[in-house]
Formats: C-alpha cells, structure tokens, sequence
C-alpha cells in the first residue's frame, strides 16, 4: 500500500490513495496541479510514528481514474475520504490536520469551509486559493470564458501571439512567460490543463468565510512559501493573515515554488508541531 499506493471505488471510479504511518494523529494530504499524492511519502520517516499519513490522487492525476460527472465537489470527496478512513479503520472522531502543496491549497481550504468542525490544523505550502486570479475566473466559471478557454487549448496561436508580444514588451514576467509556455506547447498539457481546471472549479473557498471560522475556532494555520517563487507570492500569505494574526503563521524560505523536498524537512515539520 505505501509503494505504489491502493485503489478505492467511488461510483464508476477508482480512486488511488496512499497511506504512510502509523500514528493516532491524522494528517490527509493534498497534492499540487499535474502531481500525485505520492509525493508527500519524504514525510513518513519523519512523522509516522506520531502520524497516519492519507493522500489521494485527485481526478485526472495520478493513478485515479475518474468516470463521475463533473465539475468533482467537496461534497464528493468528502465521501471519498469518509470511505477511505472507513477503509483504513481509522475513528470516526480523529481530527484532521490539513496539508495543501499549491492546488492543493485550494482544496484544504474548501474542506476547512465544508467541516470546519473536523479540523484541527491548516498547513499551506505555496498555496492557491488565497485570492482569486481573474484569468482562472474568466475561465472555469462562466460559459463564455470556459468555451473560449477550450477553444485556446484547441487553437493556441492567437494566444502564443500575445504572449510572446507581452514578454517581449516586458509586460509579462519572464517566469510566468516560461511557466505559461510549457503548458501551452503541447497539445496533450493543453488537454490536461483544461480538464483539470474546469473539473475542480467548484473548489473555490470564500476567503472571508475562511477567516471567521479561523477566528472563530482559534485554529492554528500555518503558511510557507518560498522567497523565490514567481508562481504563487509571499505576499499573499500577508494579505491573508490580516485579521487573523494571533492563529495564522508566515514562514518564508530560501527556495521556489518546488517546496515538497526533503531539504526542507525541518520547515515542514515546524509547520504541524508549532
């Protein structure tokens, strides 16, 4: 099960998880976009004998193969995790800490919304969510943007015109033009990336909802980013910690967006026991 991970079925899918220590603590896992929940298991040495450590591979990444009408929910994969802790024998009545890498992010703090009850710590690496991007908007949440957005992913030219115009005027930064252009060169990531993005559109948490359950349960929030990231800012973490100060913790390290690494072992540590 800890190697190459098991599989669960859900409706007309199967659903591939991991599971990594033994620990009366639960910490459930949230991968980034294009990744697998495989690549949390650097944690295990460290923290299973404290923790039980669960990730899933969310639809369309990894081993997970998703057949179920979309765009996915909360409210289905809380299902799925219900299922998966029944599955593993793990109580009903264990807290949950929470561990979102980038996208992942987004969907730790839409369960945090959805059972704020069952959470008893929010861990954020480099995450998204924390405000909303126009762009992503435009493009998964109306009709209009998600036609326009297919018919790009389709017929790319216009859009690579723009682009290279934009870095060439210097209006678009030279990382984002690199990151941007690695997702749009190949027909089969385009295919992806809007398969993805319109099938987890839902998970989209209200930032002000999120603030007040922080308040309101005193929950320890913890948020790392690295100081080089030209993907996801520091600067939101700040932007997001306003309010919310006493219960919301900023760590900032030497490093990019990539923070899912065993050199930064002790930062992540630091991040669920302090």
């Amino acid at each position: 099960m800890t190697a190459s991970g098991n599989f669960i079925p859900f409706g007309s899918s199967r659903v591939c998880f991991y599971r990594w220590g033994k620990g009366d603590k639960l910490l459930l896992c949230f991968h980034g976009y294009g990744e697998t929940a495989a690549s949390f298991a650097f944690l295990e040495e460290a923290l299973g004998n404290e923790f039980t450590i669960l990730a899933v591979d969310l639809p369309f990444h990894g081993g997970t193969e998703w057949r179920e009408t979309l765009p996915f929910t909360a409210e289905q994969l809380l299902s799925i995790l219900e299922t998966l802790l029944a599955e593993t024998a793990i109580p009903p009545e264990t807290p949950w800490y929470l561990m979102g890498y980038s996208m992942g992010g987004r969907i730790a703090l839409s369960l945090l919304a959805a059972v704020p009850e069952r959470i008893a710590r929010l861990v954020l690496l480099a995450p998204d969510g924390l405000r909303l991007n126009p762009w992503y908007w435009l493009a998964t949440q109306t009709g209009p943007g998600r036609l326009l957005f297919r018919y790009t992913m389709h017929h790319p030219g216009w859009f690579f015109f723009l682009l290279r115009a934009g870095n060439a005027l210097k209006l678009v930064n030279p990382s984002i033009y690199k990151f941007v252009s690695c997702y749009i060169d190949d027909r089969q990531v385009r295919e992806n990336l809007y398969t993805r993005w319109t099938a987890l559109r839902t998970f989209r948490p209200h930032i002000g909802a999120v603030k007040a359950i922080i308040r309101r349960r005193q929950l320890p929030v913890r948020i790392l980013y690295g100081r080089f990231d030209r993907i996801i800012l520091a600067k939101r973490g700040e932007e997001f910690r306003k309010g919310i100060e006493p219960y919301c913790h900023l760590t900032v390290l030497s490093a990019g967006h990539q923070l899912l690494q065993i050199s930064y072992l002790p930062a992540l540590l630091s991040l669920l026991k302090g």
